[in-house]
């Protein structure tokens, strides 16, 4: 039974329980089910990996948790004293690997830019770019994206993308996501340790991760809460307020990016909001007063979010088989 009105204190938790039920899962998933010693996780100095390693630390102890620091050249300067500083606040062992050699030796930046100047012909050194989507609440046209370049003299452009320029970008920073996980999978086989994966329910629900990328993971402990309580439940675990703070970013193109302006509809607060209310049968009348928006303008969500749902369907597909072999029959 649902409550009478719809308002944002539907997304509190009661985080010590919360957090006790999540650290129940992952003793269960590591020392029970996969019989390994300890996680690994990927720090990008944003609020979800942070919670997951401070959860981490607390139900396993900082001895059985392992950091991985991860920066390339397109990296918010920010983004290595973020990590480094919750990898020491936390206590646990941690290594830098710099990926940008291997990016550079596989062709990312080139095959990424290649594929800008096919509809930015003058495109070159010193230039940054980043791709975006024009927001879903204005109309019910059809969103193409663009590709934002800021020349070295810092005058800006917005063109948009053709497919082929749109998928050689998005294949080509993928490469930063796969790169990663190799790494990640590296020293889990060294330490006999599992990779812990670090999307929140926005981001698993929706599709924004990169198969066989950051989407690849043995754990992913809090792919169940909405960023509302990431960001909550980053409070209760008293993580430093830089991490708190700190709004979400993509942290892959040369040029800042929000999570919004790349890929969902509008900001997290009240993309959560939207999202828990159609997960729970609230019509878009009771929904709209709540995130600022009119009946019209949260049904256009509604539609994008099927939409996504529809894309993300391949993303958390296994390998399809021909029969059942082995465990699965």
């Amino acid at each position: 039974m649902f409550p009478l009105s719809f308002s944002p204190d539907l997304l509190k938790l009661d985080y010590a329980q919360e957090a006790d039920r999540i650290g129940a899962m992952l003793r269960e998933a590591i020392f029970h089910r996969f019989k390994k010693r300890g996680l690994v996780v990927a720090l990008s100095g944003g609020i979800d990996s942070s919670v997951v390693a401070a959860l981490a630390v607390q139900t396993l102890g900082k001895d059985r948790v392992f950091g991985l620091l991860m920066p390339e050249l397109d990296s918010s300067s920010e983004t290595l004293p973020l990590s480094r500083g919750l990898a020491e606040h936390l206590g646990i062992q941690y290594a830098h690997e710099d990926i940008s050699p291997i990016l550079e030796a596989v062709g990312c930046y080139r095959r990424r830019d290649e594929a800008i100047r096919r509809v930015v012909e003058d495109y070159g050194p010193g230039c940054q770019s980043k791709i975006v989507l024009p927001p879903v609440v204005a109309d019910d046209q059809y969103r193409l994206f663009k590709v934002v370049v800021q020349y070295p003299d810092g005058r800006q452009t917005e063109t948009r993308l053709d497919l082929p320029a749109y998928l050689g970008i998005v294949a080509a920073t993928n490469f930063k996501q796969r790169t990663r996980k190799m790494f990640e999978y590296y020293h889990a086989d060294r330490l006999n340790y599992v990779v812990s994966g670090t999307p929140n329910r926005l981001e698993y629900d929706q599709g924004f991760f990169v198969k066989l990328g950051d989407g690849a993971a043995d754990v992913k402990p809090i792919a169940h809460l909405y960023k509302t309580q990431v960001y909550a439940m980053a409070g209760f675990l008293g993580l430093p307020e830089s991490i708190c703070r700190r709004p979400p970013t993509t942290d892959t193109y040369s040029l800042p990016q929000s999570q919004e302006e790349f890929y969902f509809s509008l900001p997290y607060g009240k993309m959560d909001l939207v999202l828990y209310g159609k997960n729970n049968g609230f019509p878009a009348r009771e929904i709209a007063p709540a995130v600022g928006l009119n009946a019209e303008q949260v049904e256009r969500v509604f539609k994008d979010i099927d939409g996504k749902r529809r894309v993300a369907q391949y993303l958390h597909s296994p390998p399809v088989l021909i029969e059942p072999v082995g465990h699965e029959q």
